[in-house]
């Protein structure tokens, strides 16, 4: 409709406006840098359009709009109010600029669902818009990469050089439309958009349980280990992260088309996906022994620990599933009903830990 329209140009324009403020303006704070400004704001950019969107579309109530608004802009104040700058901050301070995004989009999530934190279904349906978002956006990205060179390389065969141009007036514009548009695409037609990402994620999930086996075994057969090198181990748990999102998402896909090929796929997912964080566990808890505890250790233990346990939930009601004692639905309370965990552990990353530990 005209409005939903009206709201993606409205929304790209503030969100790329943000994205381009300190083109605009000198911050009065002194040492402050660009860089300042990004780190903590990045977050802040699209997420709050598209919890603005839901605020709209799902007819939420002035006492639940206030309850959003607030936490976006208490988390915005927070978020800028922190000590440091310069590329100069505290352990805890990094920390909670790095899961500041991660807040907002549970955020978004209880503007989804209305805040109704009993209503599984609607938990199920926001983690498949979460899915159908990011690849759509990815797809709108790279269509947008390929116009600008083309564009660009246009240009040149003229003489023209409008790459600077090009950069600063639309290319910043699309980076954060891109989210703003994807939104828009699947609340038009959520039909099509959800045929997409199953299909990528049927293609590309088999691809990437390979890929982490095979790193596994040439990590064992190179002797690397987690152990004694700390870069390793920083790659082994961003491992970890996305091979988690895998298997979520995987399960979505599970409910929706119940073949043996998926249950056994999933379970194998799964348990590699167990002993990534063992593994990762392990290194942590040996680091800690030996060098004793650190912010960053702290909330890497803490999330590993979040995430083995989560994974043997799954792992229970895949079992109970495959050996037929519990239906699909044994599913629904080991993944949806475990979520908010991971939102509560956020919150405290964010907000207390940071305080708690004197922003160093």
């Amino acid at each position: 409709s005209g409005s939903d329209l009206l709201f993606v140009a409205a929304g790209i324009l503030i969100a790329g406006t943000l994205a381009k403020l300190p083109m605009y303006v000198d911050f009065p704070i002194s040492g402050y840098t660009d860089g300042d400004y990004y780190v903590r704001n990045v977050g802040f950019f699209v997420l709050p359009v598209l919890i603005g969107f839901f605020c709209w579309r799902k007819l939420l109530s002035l006492g639940q709009i206030l309850v959003v608004v607030n936490a976006v802009l208490v988390s915005f104040a927070y978020i800028n109010y922190l000590p440091g700058k310069g590329n100069h901050y505290g352990d805890t301070v990094t920390l909670a600029f790095m899961h500041a995004p991660l807040f907002l989009w549970f955020v978004l999530g209880m503007t989804y669902v209305r805040m109704d934190f009993q209503a599984l279904t609607e938990r199920l349906e926001f983690l498949r818009y979460s899915s159908d978002l990011i690849v759509l956006s990815v797809l709108i990205l790279f269509a947008g990469l390929i116009l600008t060179w083309t564009t660009t390389a246009l240009f040149l065969t003229i003489n023209l050089n409008i790459f600077e141009f090009y950069y600063e007036h639309v290319v910043v514009y699309g980076l954060v439309g891109a989210s703003i548009v994807a939104n828009y695409i699947i609340s038009l037609n959520p039909a099509i958009v959800r045929k997409i990402s199953p299909l990528i994620a049927r293609i590309f999930s088999p691809l990437i349980l390979v890929t982490v086996i095979a790193y596994l075994s040439s990590a064992i057969y190179t002797g690397k280990d987690p152990y004694n090198d700390r870069e390793f181990l920083l790659v082994f748990n961003w491992l970890l992260m996305l091979v988690m999102a895998i298997v979520i998402f995987s399960i979505v896909e599970l409910r929706q088309r119940q073949s043996k090929w998926n249950f056994w796929f999933t379970t194998l997912l799964v348990i590699t996906t167990i002993v990534v964080d063992v593994v990762a566990l392990s290194s942590i808890g040996y680091r800690i022994l030996e060098w004793g505890f650190t912010p960053n250790r702290i909330v890497v233990l803490g999330e590993n620990v979040l995430i083995l346990t989560h994974l043997i939930l799954i792992m229970t009601g895949l079992v109970k599933l495959i050996s037929k004692k519990q239906t699909i639905k044994v599913l629904d309370s080991s993944v949806l009903g475990y979520l908010p965990i991971y939102g509560v552990w956020t919150a405290f990353v964010v907000f207390i830990f940071p305080v708690a530990h004197g922003f160093k």
